[in-house]
């Protein structure tokens, strides 16, 4: 087998076969193919597309380029949450806790943010002590113990993923469906789960900006799962104005933990118990949608969600007193409300703005290696709808440097709309 015909025939727009697929994905991993030939197959992918067979094939020779967890000797059962991203999303730290406290075990592996902001690890490292690289028997001994454990992801899982996706990054091929939906979808079989709920974004704020694309995604990586032999469904969310109020590491923390009290936002709590009650239909521990809000909000109320956030947390090395004192949680040297130029009633909130601002902040990185600034960050006082008034606060900006406030203060105005 020759590389040089598989990208021909992928460039051609032939389908290529599980051993062709296979043997390339496993060449590329080990070195044997060099970095040439798998952008120019990328890019034939790219412009030609997969079949649905062709993309699970290769999703399960990426699985199969490295460890794939069994962890059917801890629980029979193992949720997983998967979000596209977007701006303020931080979903994870209540879906968790809400699905474990109900007694459904949620193991997850997560990425660093590349982009706006950091991804959930960068989040949860907001927390003094917190531990996110664990081992593959501190990942299980977590799991048996707490019912929820979150990681960073290994190196040892679908490392022809990463591989991949660096190449993709600079090739300017991480906009391929099969290739997105693969990516994603290998290193949540290989973490282990048997059921996994997928949150695709949409809009201005997140990675695919139409309803007809991310649901193509959608549908895409749920074939992918069932085809292996996994519980998977997906749901499709709004990215057009930022979710929840608060946008930034730390700042998102604190939201999180003050949702987990019963004292979040609607649109928030909403998606997480969206989210969570497929994860518990598909376990099979609710018969119906009511039933399963009726678990997670029971979760909620009685703050067994929370003690299960707690309990997490402290295995992971976390410092438990900062949930009961966010104010601990890092904070901006500079604090400075924008007000609002006009009055009237709020008919748009520009999430990539959005997301832009908290950027320049600090919030996020451009590479993998920037460091990020856990502290800066926004916190939106209205959403889409809300009646304000001119000079009323209308978002508060968390910043480390004056400069950096004075140059995100005209972007942040251009991200409202009234009406």
């Amino acid at each position: 087998m020759r590389v040089i015909d598989l990208i021909i025939k992928k460039r051609n727009g032939a389908e290529l076969s599980d051993d062709e697929i296979d043997f390339f994905i496993q060449g590329f991993t080990q070195g044997d193919i060099p970095d040439y030939q798998a952008a120019a197959w990328a890019m034939a992918i790219f412009l030609k597309g997969m079949t649905s067979t062709e993309t699970v094939a290769l999703t399960m020779a990426m699985v199969r380029s490295g460890k794939q967890l069994d962890l059917s000797s801890v629980a029979p059962i193992v949720a997983d949450k998967h979000s596209t991203g977007g701006v303020g999303d931080k979903t994870t730290m209540l879906v968790a806790p809400l699905v474990a406290a109900t007694g459904l075990p949620v193991g997850k592996m997560s990425g660093r943010g590349l982009g706006y902001f950091g991804g959930t690890i960068d989040k949860l490292e907001t927390i003094p002590g917190f531990r996110a690289t664990l081992s593959e028997s501190e990942f299980r001994a977590g799991l048996a113990k707490v019912g929820l454990v979150i990681t960073g992801q290994s190196s040892e899982l679908a490392p022809a993923d990463g591989k991949l996706y660096a190449l993709r990054d600079v090739t300017g091929t991480v906009e391929s469906l099969p290739l997105i939906a693969s990516s994603i979808m290998s290193k949540k079989i290989a973490a282990g789960a048997n059921c996994i709920v997928l949150d695709v974004k949409y809009g201005k704020g997140a990675f695919m900006k139409t309803l007809t694309e991310a649901t193509a995604l959608a549908e895409a990586m749920v074939a992918i799962g069932l085809g292996l032999g996994r519980k998977v469904r997906a749901v499709l969310s709004s990215m057009e104005q930022p979710l929840g109020y608060a946008v930034g590491n730390a700042l998102e923390v604190r939201e999180a933990i003050q949702t987990l009290q019963g004292h979040g936002p609607e649109d928030l709590l909403e998606l997480a118990y969206l989210l969570g009650s497929q994860l518990l239909l598909m376990a099979g521990r609710a018969k119906d949608e009511t039933e399963a809000r009726v678990q997670l909000k029971t979760a909620l109320e009685s703050g067994a969600a929370f003690a299960k956030y707690k309990a997490f947390i402290a295995n992971q090395g976390g410092d438990t007193s900062v949930l009961e004192n966010p104010e601990r949680l890092p904070q901006a040297p500079l604090i400075e409300e924008l007000a609002a130029m006009q009055s009237g009633y709020i008919q748009n909130i520009d999430a990539e703005k959005i997301g832009m601002v908290a950027h320049e902040l600090g919030a996020g990185r451009k590479s993998k290696t920037d460091p990020i600034d856990p502290a800066v960050g926004l916190i939106l006082h209205h959403k889409v709808g809300d009646r304000v008034e001119v000079g009323e606060p209308l978002v508060q900006i968390h910043a480390s440097q004056q400069l950096a406030i004075e140059n995100v203060r005209r972007l942040l105005q251009t991200a409202y709309t009234f009406s």
